[in-house]
Order: C-alpha cells, then structure tokens, then sequence
C-alpha cells in the first residue's frame, strides 16, 4: 500500500501522541506526521494548508490524508474544531479521512461523529484499528 502524504494526530496528552505517532511510524504509514494539543492548533495548521498560506519549500505544511481527532481538549475541544473544519473548502475536506479518537462511548459523541461523517474509534489506537482504516479507506492505493 502506498505511505499516505500525511497524518496529523490532534491530543492533549502527549503521551497519547507520542505512543501514537510512534505506532504510525513503525507501521510506516506515512513520512508526513504532525500532532497538535487542541483543536485550536490543528484548525489553524488546516487552514493555512487549505488556504496555500506556507512557503511551498516547508516541510512543515502538507495535505494530510489521514487526521486522529480527540474530543475532549482544552482551548478547542473536537467537536469544536469539526465545526470550524466543516467551513473549509470542500474539495480539500474530500482529500481528507477524519476519526475521533477518544475515551468516550457516550453514544451522543457517538452521534455527533456521524454528523461530521467521521470514523469512531475507542482508544487505545492499535495496529489492527490503522490497517482496517487503511483497508477501508485507502485500499485502492496501490503501489
């Protein structure tokens, strides 16, 4: 399967982010990972990207293909961002998977992932839980 141009992982522990990116790495998912603390962070990253607004040499910026979104976070919660990312351009939404990656079974979060048309995973994030979004979302990528 082709390595995806980016992931970015949205999480107020950084432990959870490092153990995250870590896993990501070792499954050599994508050479492009970025995480951020809060919603805030990321809806900021998203926007400059979405808008072109970076020096095309930076390899800070990329279109990720992939995003790990936590509901519960300080500053801008999850929900929170999806709302400000359902106002970006549509074409550059459509490039892009998004999963809630969260504590919570409480089924409203539940629901309001759906609303955002978001994947729904319970963490902790796992090999199994990558390979069967990869299969599910990016299985027509071949090498």
């Amino acid at each position: 399967m082709k390595k995806l141009s980016g992931i970015l992982l949205i999480d107020d522990d950084d432990t959870t982010n490092f153990l995250n990116k870590r896993l990501l790495d070792r499954m050599e998912v994508s050479d492009h990972i970025r995480t951020f603390v809060n919603g805030k962070q990321a809806f900021d990253y998203l926007y400059n990207v979405s808008n072109k607004n970076y020096e095309v040499e930076s390899s800070e910026y990329f279109q990720p293909e992939l995003i790990f979104l936590d509901i519960n976070m300080p500053v801008m919660d999850g929900f929170e961002m999806l709302d400000l990312y359902e106002r970006l351009n549509p074409e550059f939404r459509k490039k892009i998977v998004m999963v809630v990656l969260t504590t919570s079974t409480h089924p409203q979060d539940t629901a309001n992932s759906k609303k955002y048309n978001a994947e729904y995973i319970i963490k902790p994030l796992t090999a199994e839980k990558v390979n069967r979004l990869l299969e599910v979302h990016f299985s027509d990528k071949s090498e």
